[in-house]
């Protein structure tokens, strides 16, 4: 049985590696305002950013789909780990070493599952490598040095050689005190006659990491003639290893595709390392598998989805390549980015292109790339004869479908045209504009009729006052949210305006608890009239009030919250941006903080007056006299917080 990780090195970890850092390696991130950070959001697919990071709090949280929290649950949610696996992992990267109590630390036992297969992926790749240079792999050398590949090249991607025999891999993992189950769960060894067997052998390998740039698999090409295998192999699927979830050489270009806003989708490892040994750096592929959603997302989340970025496909000039080519138009709208398509003279992929014409030709076929729906007009336009009316006809009516379902209007109408142009119709080209024109407007009735795309349920209690009330994503005017099971109170009304300073009050009370202490300390539950608030309020009280707060105070915070959903709401005021367009300072918070008082002060006095109403003249004097008494005290404060502000308070 495992060993339970040490608080104190669990607390060390968290503490250790920065937000930003770790989420930064999955997507982009821009200045959000506030000393925050935002993104596309990695775990639900979204067109505006509406994912926050904050790195002096460390926390993140997305206003779209409400997952957030700590550091340790970004790496949980986003590799779907284990606690005990993600603080491994994260150790790793700090150079922690974890104590393991419950009998000690015993190494390569302890370690959870996923943690020990990225490792035995790790020793194999360094095997690799070393097999390179043996004298076996003299093959695999000279298939390298005859696609212009040096030892440099093959160093700076990993590439290595397989031994030919049965088990070189496996008892070399058996030495490093690896199982068979291991290797077996790994896809490194597959099962033999007489047990477990090498899945690769006497082949070229390039290990296939993820954004991390951790090793989770192999592409391994075949050599020999005598090798009844595929031409390339690839590790099948794993709890590490998902094709459709890959991009080989994203871990080289990320950066670069990020900071260019571009990036170039090639068909194999090899053209990947051409484009960037030729200098084009933002280089990718697909592992043996189409480019399809999954990736689709990896690089929306790198690009930031915006209308500068580029992608940019590259495919054989054969049929099969131009079919390649238009599937990946079928996904184009799912990028805000432009997508382009690049096919070389003579049908070379860009490692034959290098080959022959050299690093400035592989260049020159990235930066000479033509639009992605002009290509797929153009392919189908040239298989009908356009010189003849019936081929006219015919070529409309397979183009103009494509032309309709582009979405942004004005382009639309630009490629209308010039499918007009291209099919002929040079002084009659409304007739094409009119019939792209009318199947738009049936596929827009057809959508309508559906219902409408991308309706979302309700959210958490706390989403209308945060980023979506400021107009980046409207809410339904009458939209309500219920409050958490086992309170009694209203409902909360995003658009109320005493919910919002009260919202904005425990955001200074979590993020700037220093401009609101020792003030907000005297607050009491009930002068939050949104119950989820009023729960945040408690939770906050629970956890040592605003006046304890130090470098733990957040963390205590969410781990007094009496559920997750509490927690979430936490993390999601501790997150979202301060509604000033200046740094908050003592003036505004004292602005939320008297805001908050008078109300709660102004709605006693209303319900003071109506006891009053209610006693009428018959009622006990005392008792009357001590009604119209706090009556009174009550309304002299509300005229001295008016007067004089947080002063009075």
């Amino acid at each position: 049985m495992a060993g339970r990780i040490n608080d104190d090195d669990v607390k060390a970890v968290r503490d250790a590696v920065p937000i930003d850092a770790v989420v930064s390696e999955y997507l982009q991130l821009r200045n959000g305002g506030g000393g925050n950070l935002k993104g596309l959001c990695p775990f639900h697919d979204e067109k505006s950013p509406s994912f926050q990071v904050s790195p002096s709090k460390g926390l993140f949280y997305c206003f779209g789909c409400q997952e957030g929290g700590d550091t340790v649950d970004f790496v949980m949610k986003i590799d779907h780990l284990s606690f005990a696996e993600t603080i491994e992992r994260l150790a790793g990267v700090a150079g922690i070493t974890l104590r393991y109590e419950q009998g000690g630390y015993t190494p390569g036992r302890q370690q959870g599952e996923r943690t020990r297969l990225v490792e035995a992926h790790k020793v194999a790749a360094q095997f690799y490598v070393e097999q390179l240079a043996s004298p076996e792999a003299e093959i695999g050398r000279a298939f390298l040095a005859q696609r212009g590949f040096d030892q440099a090249a093959a160093e700076h991607f990993g590439v290595g050689y397989s031994p030919a025999g049965w088990d070189h891999l496996i008892r070399y993992l058996r030495g490093r005190g690896f199982s068979d189950k291991e290797l077996l769960l790994s896809g490194l060894a597959q099962e033999g006659r007489r047990g477990p067997i090498d899945r690769f052998r006497g082949r070229l390998m390039w290990p296939i990491r993820d954004i991390t740039g951790e090793v989770i698999g192999f592409g391994a090409r075949k050599l020999r003639d005598d090798d009844n295998g595929p031409k390339y192999l690839n590790t099948p699927e794993t709890p590490l290893y998902r094709k459709s979830q890959v991009l080989y050489g994203i871990d080289l270009a990320k950066k670069e595709i990020a900071k260019t806003n571009r990036a170039v989708v090639v068909e194999g490892y090899t053209d990947v390392m051409a484009c960037h040994l030729a200098g084009v750096t933002t280089a990718i592929a697909t592992c043996g598998t189409a480019f399809a959603g999954e990736h689709i997302k990896i690089l929306r989340r790198l690009l930031m989805d915006n209308s500068r970025g580029k992608v940019i496909f590259t495919f054989d000039g054969d049929a099969a390549g131009q079919r390649a080519a238009l599937r990946a138009f079928e996904d184009d709208q799912k990028f805000a980015a432009r997508t382009a398509i690049a096919i070389s003279p003579g049908g070379m992929d860009p490692c034959d292109l290098r080959l022959a014409q050299g690093d400035e030709a592989v260049r020159g076929l990235v930066e000479e790339s033509t639009a992605l729906f002009e290509f797929a007009i153009r392919s189908v336009i040239g298989k009908y004869d356009a010189e003849s009316p019936e081929g006219q006809a015919a070529a409309l009516e397979e183009a103009a479908p494509i032309v309709a379902n582009i979405k942004d209007a004005a382009i639309r109408h630009r490629y209308a045209v010039m499918l007009s142009g291209l099919l002929g119709y040079v002084t009659d080209n409304q007739f094409v504009v009119n019939r792209v024109s009318q199947l738009a407007r049936w596929n827009r009735e057809r959508g309508q009729r559906g219902g409408p795309p991308g309706a979302r349920g309700n959210g958490s209690y706390g989403r209308g006052d945060g980023p979506a009330g400021r107009g980046e994503q409207p809410e339904p005017a009458g939209r309500q949210s219920a409050a958490p099971p086992g309170l009694r109170g209203p409902a909360l009304n995003l658009r109320s305006p005493a919910h919002r300073v009260e919202r904005e009050l425990l955001k200074l009370a979590l993020q700037r608890p220093e401009l609101v202490a020792p003030a907000f300390d005297a607050y009491g539950a009930d002068e939050f009239t949104a119950p989820p608030y009023a729960v945040v309020r408690e939770v906050i009280e629970q956890a040592g009030g605003v006046s304890t707060a130090d470098a733990g105070y957040v963390a205590r915070v969410r781990e007094a919250a009496p559920d997750d959903t509490v927690r979430a709401l936490v993390t999601e005021l501790t997150v979202e941006p301060l509604h000033t367009r200046r740094d908050a300072d003592e003036v505004y918070a004292g602005v939320q903080l008297v805001a908050v008082r008078l109300a709660a002060v102004n709605r006693r006095i209303t319900e003071i007056r109506g006891t009053l109403q209610r006693l009428g003249q018959q009622a006990d004097p005392a008792h009357l006299a001590a009604v119209q008494n706090e009556l009174w005290v009550l309304q002299q404060y509300g005229q001295s917080l008016r007067e004089r502000g947080a002063a009075a308070l």
